[in-house]
C-alpha cells in the first residue's frame, strides 16, 4: 500500500451498519472518513460528507469522480422493497454506479468490503441448513447478494485490491429511520405495551418464541468489517458475523420485561404494522411526558421489520467458525448487549 493513512468512503453512512462504522473510524487517528449518504449522519467527529444518490450515475461522477485518494470502501447502501426480486435492481445499481466512478481512478485503492447478510443462505424464504456455513450453496434466485458478490469477483480480476463481505443477522443499533433496527423495535414496543397497561409479550408464534436465533451487535460488526478490510488473511473471503451466542426469545422477554418494569405475558401473535400502526398519538404523549427528542413515530420504527423478525418458525443460525478461525475472535453476550443498547436509547432520550 503505497499510503500510510488509510481514507475510507463509507457509503450508507447513516444507517445502522454505516453510522457505527462511521463512530468507530472517526475514533481512530488512521483513518480519514469520506460518508456518502443522502443526508449527513448525526455523528459528531471529523469526516467529510457528500451527499449524493447512488442511482444517478451523472450525481456521482459530479461529486464523487475527483476522490482518487480513497484506500478502502466499506458498501452498506441498501434500499429496502415490499418485494425481494424487486430489491434487486437498485441495489445491484448503487454498487456499480459507485465503482464506476470510485474504483477506476483511486490508484491506492486496498480493499472493498460489502454488507450482505442471512438471506444469503434463504432465511427469508424458509428453513435452512442451521448452523450455516459460508461455504453453504446459495438459494434459488432472485438474490441481490448473490448478484452483488458475482459482481465484485469479476471486477476484481486482474486488480490489486480485494474484497471481502458480511453476512451478519438481526443488526441491532441505533439509526432513526433504518429499517433493519431490532434494538428500536423492542424498546418502542415494550414502552408503549407499558403506557397501556399490558404485560410484555411475545409478538409471534409460541414455535417462533421457542427456534434458535442469533444477532449482531452493530459495534462488534463495525470491528469485523475493519478487520476483514485490513488483515491480509481475510482477503477474497465472505464471513458469517453474529455475537457468538444463540438464545431463545421465550428466554429473552424476561430480561426485557425486567428491564422495563413490566411483566411478561404468553406469546401472542400480532401483525405489528397494523397494531403498532395506530400507535402515534401514544408516543407523543409519551415523548412530551418524558421529555423525548421529537422523533416523527412514522420515522421512529419500522414495524415490518419487526413482523419480519417474529415469523420464523424455524432455527436461524449462522457458525461464526470461519472467522475466529481466520483470525476474528470478538464476541458478544446478547442480553447484555440488548439491556446496553436500551441504555443508549435512553441516554439519548429516544425512550423514557
Amino acid at each position: 500500500m503505497k499510503n500510510i493513512r488509510k481514507i475510507a468512503l463509507i457509503a450508507g453512512a447513516t444507517g445502522v451498519v454505516g453510522r457505527n462504522l462511521l463512530r468507530q473510524l472517526i475514533a481512530d487517528p488512521d483513518w480519514s472518513v469520506i460518508c456518502v449518504s443522502r443526508r449527513k449522519p448525526d455523528i459528531e467527529g471529523s469526516f467529510r460528507h457528500i451527499s449524493v444518490d447512488l442511482l444517478n450515475p451523472a450525481d456521482i461522477r459530479e461529486k464523487l469522480g475527483s476522490l482518487n485518494e480513497v484506500t478502502h470502501i466499506f458498501y452498506a447502501a441498501y434500499i429496502e422493497k415490499p418485494k425481494w426480486s424487486d430489491m434487486v435492481a437498485p441495489n445491484m445499481a448503487m454498487l456499480v454506479n459507485l465503482l464506476d466512478v470510485i474504483e477506476p481512478h483511486a490508484p491506492d485503492l486496498v480493499h472493498i468490503n460489502i454488507m450482505h447478510g442471512t438471506k444469503w443462505y434463504g432465511s427469508h424464504l424458509g428453513p435452512f441448513k442451521t448452523p450455516a456455513k459460508e461455504s453453504d450453496p446459495g438459494r434459488i434466485a432472485p438474490n441481490f447478494y448473490h448478484d452483488q458478490q458475482a459482481f465484485i469477483e469479476e471486477r476484481q480480476v486482474g486488480k490489486t485490491w480485494t474484497w471481502s463481505t458480511a453476512r451478519p443477522h438481526s443488526i441491532c443499533g441505533f439509526a432513526i429511520g433504518n429499517p433493519m433496527n431490532l434494538v428500536l423495535v423492542l424498546a418502542v414496543y415494550a414502552t408503549i405495551s407499558k403506557a397501556l397497561g399490558l404485560p410484555l409479550r411475545h409478538p409471534g408464534s409460541e414455535v417462533n418464541a421457542s427456534a434458535l436465533i442469533n444477532v449482531t451487535d452493530s459495534g462488534l460488526l463495525s470491528r469485523a468489517c475493519v478487520w476483514m478490510s485490513t488483515d491480509p488473511g481475510a482477503e477474497n473471503e465472505p464471513f458469517n458475523i453474529t455475537n457468538g451466542d444463540i438464545f431463545r426469545w421465550i428466554d429473552m422477554w424476561p430480561a426485557i420485561a425486567d428491564y422495563f418494569g413490566m411483566e411478561t405475558g404468553p406469546a401472542q401473535k400480532i401483525d405489528l404494522v397494523n397494531t403498532m400502526a395506530d400507535q402515534g398519538q401514544q408516543w407523543k404523549s409519551l415523548a412530551q411526558k418524558h421529555d423525548l427528542v421529537p422523533i416523527p413515530y412514522e420515522q421512529l420504527v419500522v414495524w415490518d421489520y419487526g413482523n419480519r423478525v417474529f415469523t420464523p418458525e424455524f432455527d436461524i443460525i449462522s457458525s461464526t467458525t470461519k472467522a475466529r478461525q481466520y483470525g476474528f475472535s470478538e464476541f458478544q453476550d446478547s442480553q447484555e448487549m440488548f439491556l446496553r443498547q436500551f441504555d443508549e436509547l435512553r441516554q439519548n432520550r429516544i425512550i423514557p
